[in-house]
């Protein structure tokens, strides 16, 4: 009887040590969850945060910092890495500055080519409407430190036919829900702005990673706070050249992340940035040169960034803000068919203090999914890193 309590006591201390052990790029674990912090609380604005991992397993994660956002001439990119197999964070480091201009939101992607890409806006004229993205290309980025970069460009962009498709996705809009008194009268001005040559090709910017199609396109997903309405810069040449979608003109609808299906069709999730509180979406059935309908699903939205990112199963993973105010609360959804619905739900965060928004995802080796997000508390800022597996999303709260 003895012998059968100890062995089962042992059975048991290796199935919880399996459920529990730290996993990182290296070692799936069915059930897994760990998390850190990049850098210590630090006082200055670190905010929107990418992630890539390199090649030989390393994850590589940007932001920016500074003494604010747009207005802050001091803010620039900056950059941690964690090496395969390790649980800590370099110290950060400098990705990218334009000293006098504040350095924006990050977004960074590896090519077919095993490239690093980190595209950013620099504010121009401390308005994010004067803003224009930026790339930078590294074949050298697995060292210490900073990545060598090899070459640096813009992204400027033209969109055609756009006044029209602007008032076309203006009376779609209305269609969806009245807009309030006050919001009009921000909005009606925009009409007149969406005549002007200037501002239809100045003030896009990234946010969410890009989407590589079936095909090899390259889709970056980019938004106006011009006009609060989304676009996709196109390259079919592995980033050499680079043209404009038609615009997801929903009035409302920023920071996209694209998705594509099995039939090829693709999906857009975007952040509400008006009354609408829920998460914004749109279809392209032409690889994403033109777009449909800005609608809503049935996730909420507060006014922040999502990301989404198709598993190598076929499933997709939704990480957002799940509230109807505030940004105290952060979930991963999970998704077995395609965005219609989504069956499988777990936080990542749900405090009653705190700020934890602006995710980026991804999913590395061996199935492991990584987030990284702004994390705003009283004592500070930083972003946290957090890996799991599918099947630690779909054991739901409270396991």
């Amino acid at each position: 009887m003895n012998r059968s309590n100890t062995l089962f006591k042992s059975v048991l201390l290796f199935a919880t040590a399996w459920l529990f052990v730290p996993c990182d790029a290296a070692t799936p674990v069915a059930t897994s969850y760990s998390s850190e912090l990049v850098f210590p609380l630090h006082p200055q604005h670190n905010h929107a945060p990418g992630i890539v991992e390199c090649p030989n397993g390393d994850l590589l994660v940007s932001w920016y910092r500074g003494s604010g956002e747009r207005k802050s001439d001091d803010v620039a990119v900056l950059g941690a890495r964690r090496r395969k197999g390790r649980r800590d964070w370099s110290a950060p480091f400098q990705m990218a500055d334009f000293p006098g201009f504040p350095d924006c939101n990050t977004a960074l992607f590896i090519d077919s080519k095993k490239r690093l890409w980190l595209f950013w806006p620099i504010i121009l004229a401390n308005t994010w409407e004067s803003c224009i993205t930026l790339y930078r290309v590294s074949t050298r980025y697995e060292r210490e430190g900073t990545p060598a970069w090899d070459w640096q460009g813009i992204i400027p962009l033209k969109p055609d036919n756009f006044e029209p498709l602007m008032l076309q996705g203006w009376d779609e809009r209305l269609k969806l829900a009245p807009i309030p008194e006050a919001r009009l009268k921000e909005i009606e001005p925009m009409k007149g702005r969406i005549q002007d040559k200037l501002l239809t090709r100045l003030g896009w910017q990234p946010r969410c990673k890009p989407t590589v199609l079936s095909t090899g396109r390259i889709l970056l997903p980019l938004y106006s706070d011009t006009y609060s309405v989304s676009i996709m810069a196109i390259s079919d040449d592995d980033g050499q050249t680079w043209f404009a979608s038609k615009p997801l003109a929903g009035f409302g609808n920023i920071q996209p992340a694209v998705l594509e299906r099995r039939d090829k069709s693709l999906v857009a999730y975007m952040r509400e940035n008006g009354p609408l509180d829920k998460i914004r979406v749109s279809e392209s059935r032409d690889a994403g040169l033109t777009w449909g309908p800005v609608g809503t699903m049935e996730l909420p939205n507060p006014g922040s960034g999502i990301d989404a990112v198709r598993l190598s199963n076929g499933h997709w993973a939704l990480v957002y803000n799940d509230t109807l105010q505030g940004r105290n609360s952060l979930a991963i959804s999970i998704s077995d068919d395609e965005g219609k619905t989504w069956r499988w739900k777990r936080h990542l965060e749900h405090h009653k203090d705190g700020s934890y928004h602006y995710p980026a995802i991804i999913q590395g080796r061996g199935g492991v999914i990584h987030t990284v997000y702004s994390l705003f508390v009283k004592d500070g800022k930083s972003m946290k890193h957090a890996a799991f597996s599918e099947a630690w999303v779909m054991q739901g709260d409270g396991e």
